[in-house]
């Protein structure tokens, strides 16, 4: 059996990508992240970062969407 590891979705690089396994935080914001369609088995790829880091561009459900680092670490990616 392997074990699972996840990693935050602000670790990825701009071209990676990568099944989102769970969101964490403050209620109000993981409901934010859900509607937004960051929901469990959603593929995500990091399309660009902002020159100063923040915030990050994802492409998500075929659109783009802009998070907030910050919001970005409340989203776990498994192992795939």
């Amino acid at each position: 059996m392997v074990a699972q590891t996840f990693r935050s979705l602000a670790d990825l690089h701009p071209g990676e990508s990568g099944h989102i396994a769970r969101v964490e935080g403050l209620p109000e914001v993981r409901m934010r992240l859900l509607e937004m369609g960051l929901t469990r088995g959603t593929a995500v790829r990091l399309v660009r970062v902002a020159p100063l880091g923040d915030p990050i561009e994802l492409d998500v459900r075929g659109y783009r969407l802009s998070v907030r680092k910050g919001e970005a670490r409340s989203v776990s990616l498994g192992n795939e």
